[in-house]
């Protein structure tokens, strides 16, 4: 069976040709009209506020920064999860929000809920 096959395409070289450059060419245009995204996003919606205090300890990021912006970013609703880091002069917070919520919506969430940096990093 495989061999009359593999001698039929032998004899047939302009046709098996042709066949496949069909199949290529709707194989291409099939993915050319092809709506769907071919790397879906898996990864969570999430919003990271960045702040930026040059010259300060990670401590006094920690206490003067990063904390009082957890603290305030605990009432955003829809909130999974919230993670503060802080470093040599920056500190990072991240909002993790569950599925069904818009990220652009979240990122206002978070815009509204957050204090000013100068209220924030205010000596006390």
């Amino acid at each position: 069976m495989v061999n009359k096959l593999i001698s039929l395409a032998l004899r047939n070289r302009v046709l098996v040709l042709l066949v496949a450059a069909g199949l290529f060419g709707w194989g291409l245009y099939s993915m050319l009209r092809n709506p769907i995204d071919a790397i879906p996003d898996l990864s969570e919606n999430q919003v990271i506020v960045f702040t930026e205090w040059t010259g300060r300890s990670p401590q006094v990021i920690e206490d003067q920064v990063t904390y009082p912006l957890v603290s305030n970013l605990q009432g955003v609703p829809k909130v999974k999860n919230i993670r503060g880091t802080s470093m040599f002069g920056m500190s990072f917070v991240y909002l993790l929000f569950e599925d069904d919520v818009d990220l652009y919506w979240a990122a206002r969430g978070c815009w509204s809920a957050s204090t000013t940096p100068s209220a924030c990093c205010r000596r006390r």
